[in-house]
C-alpha cells in the first residue's frame, strides 16, 4: 500500500434517521442525520444532534432538512453538505499536512434504484471518498449481528430503521430473498401523533412523539416489565388551551398496530418466497433483529408468535448497519457483495 498513513478508511451507515461513522474498529461519530441550513447564504449552519435541536422550533431565516427520506437521498444538495460536514468532524480530531485519501463503504437500502445508489456514490464522492463502496443494509446488519453470511446456510435479518424496514434472507455471501418496505421508524412516530390528534385532541410535534416512542414504545398490550405512563402538555386542537394528558404503552401498542402488522406480512411475504433447504436453515437459527425499531417494547415476542419462529434481537440493535460496513471496509478485497 505504501502511502497508508495517507488513506483514511471509514465505514458510513448513512440512516434516515442518525448517521453513524466507523473508524480504526470506533465509532467516531454518532449523529441524528439532519443539517440545518441558513437560507439566505445556503450554507450549514448545524449538523447532527446542533440541528436536530432546531428542528420544528427553527425561524423564517433557517431551515432544517432531513437529507434522507425512506432510506434514500431526497435531497442531494443537503446530503453533500451533511456527508462532508460529518467528515469533517471526524478529521478535525487528526492533524495533518495532507488531505488524506478517503476509503469509504457505505450501507444503503436493499431495494435501492440505479439512480438512488448512483446518488449515494456521487454524495460520498463529492464529499472527498476516493474509493467508494457500497454494501446493502441488511447484508451490513448480518455482519455486524455477526452471522456467517458466507457459509452455505439460510440467515433471515428484518432490520427496523428509521426510513425502511429491511427484510432479507441471505445464504454464501448473497442475498436470495429481500423485501424493503417503508414502514419503519418514521412511519411510528407518525401513528403516535396521529393517534394524539384522534383520541386526546391534542397537537404534538414529531420531537415529543419521538420521545414517546422511546420512552414507552410498545407493540403488545401485556408486558411484563411495563413503563410508566407518560405526561405530556399540547395545545388542544380546537380552543388551542393547553392539554395535560398521560399516555400508557397499551395505547401506543394500539396505535402502532397497523403499522406492525404490515412488517409482519413483509415478514411472511419473504418466507413465502424462500427455498425450503434455506427455510429449514431459518427455522433452526431464527431470525434476528436489527435497527432502531427492534427496540419496541415486546416486538421478539410478538413476532414469534406470529411467525411461529423465534426472533432475537442484535446487541446494540442501532449500530448493527455500521458495525457490519465496518467489518467489510477490512476486507474490501475478499467481499465479492460489496459494490464498487
Amino acid at each position: 500500500m505504501g502511502f497508508s498513513f495517507l488513506t483514511q478508511e471509514i465505514a458510513m451507515d448513512l440512516g434516515t434517521a442518525n448517521t453513524v461513522i466507523f473508524q480504526n474498529d470506533q465509532i467516531v461519530l454518532d449523529e441524528p442525520s439532519i443539517v440545518a441550513i441558513d437560507n439566505n447564504t445556503g450554507k450549514a449552519i448545524a449538523l447532527g444532534q446542533k440541528a436536530k435541536l432546531m428542528q420544528e422550533r427553527e425561524n423564517p431565516g433557517i431551515k432544517t432538512v432531513r437529507p434522507m427520506k425512506d432510506g434514500v437521498i431526497a435531497d442531494f444538495n443537503a446530503a453533500e453538505m451533511m456527508i462532508r460536514g460529518f467528515i469533517k468532524q471526524v478529521n478535525s480530531k487528526r492533524r495533518s499536512l495532507f488531505t488524506p485519501n478517503i476509503k469509504m463503504v457505505v450501507g444503503i437500502p436493499s431495494g435501492s434504484t440505479e439512480v438512488e445508489i448512483r446518488a449515494v456514490r456521487d454524495s460520498s464522492e463529492h464529499a472527498g471518498g476516493r474509493d467508494v463502496y457500497l454494501i446493502y443494509e441488511p447484508m451490513a446488519s448480518a455482519l455486524g449481528i455477526g452471522l456467517d453470511v458466507e457459509a452455505p446456510k439460510g440467515n433471515m435479518v428484518v432490520d427496523i430503521g428509521g426510513g425502511t424496514t429491511e427484510i432479507a434472507v441471505i445464504s454464501l455471501g448473497g442475498i436470495v430473498v429481500q423485501d424493503s418496505i417503508k414502514v419503519a421508524g418514521d412511519v411510528f412516530t407518525n401513528d403516535i401523533q396521529m393517534y394524539l390528534r384522534q383520541q386526546h385532541n391534542i397537537k404534538v410535534g414529531q420531537i415529543t412523539a419521538e420521545k414517546i416512542k422511546i420512552a414507552i414504545g410498545a407493540v403488545i398490550p401485556n408486558l411484563e416489565e411495563e413503563p410508566e405512563p407518560y405526561a405530556i402538555t399540547g395545545p388542544n386542537l380546537m380552543t388551542a388551551h393547553p392539554v395535560h394528558a398521560t399516555i400508557t404503552y397499551q395505547e401506543i401498542a394500539h396505535c402502532l398496530d397497523k403499522s406492525v402488522a404490515r412488517i409482519e406480512s413483509g415478514i411472511l411475504h419473504v418466507l413465502e418466497q424462500t427455498p425450503p433447504e434455506l427455510y429449514s436453515d431459518i427455522v433452526e437459527n431464527g431470525i434476528f433483529l436489527a435497527g432502531g425499531g427492534s427496540l419496541l417494547r415486546g416486538l421478539a415476542q410478538r413476532l414469534t408468535e406470529k411467525v411461529n419462529i423465534p426472533f432475537h434481537v442484535a446487541e446494540d440493535p442501532l449500530r448493527a448497519v455500521a458495525r457490519g460496513t465496518c467489518l467489510a471496509l477490512k476486507n474490501t478485497e475478499n467481499y465479492t457483495f460489496l459494490m464498487r
